[in-house]
């Protein structure tokens, strides 16, 4: 993905698996973007990549296929 994706009026979600705890990243979705950042620093870099790409990403999370082995 190039270019800049603009997320200055998206409504950043926090999961509900943060329990209100420090280390937890934030996600924003707008015109076929997902925006990610660190919840701690709300004006940091915001890593953004293409809906699909972060689909894909989410499924390999759900089938383990991003689990650690070691």
């Amino acid at each position: 993905m190039t270019g800049k994706a603009d997320l200055s009026a998206a409504n950043w979600k926090k999961s509900s698996f943060s329990s209100g705890g420090d280390n937890c990243v934030e996600v924003a979705f707008a015109g076929g973007v997902t925006g990610i950042r660190d919840s701690k620093v709300a004006q940091c870099p915001v890593l953004a990549v293409t809906a699909d790409a972060f689909a894909a990403f989410l499924g390999g999370v759900k089938d383990g296929g991003l689990d650690r082995t070691v």
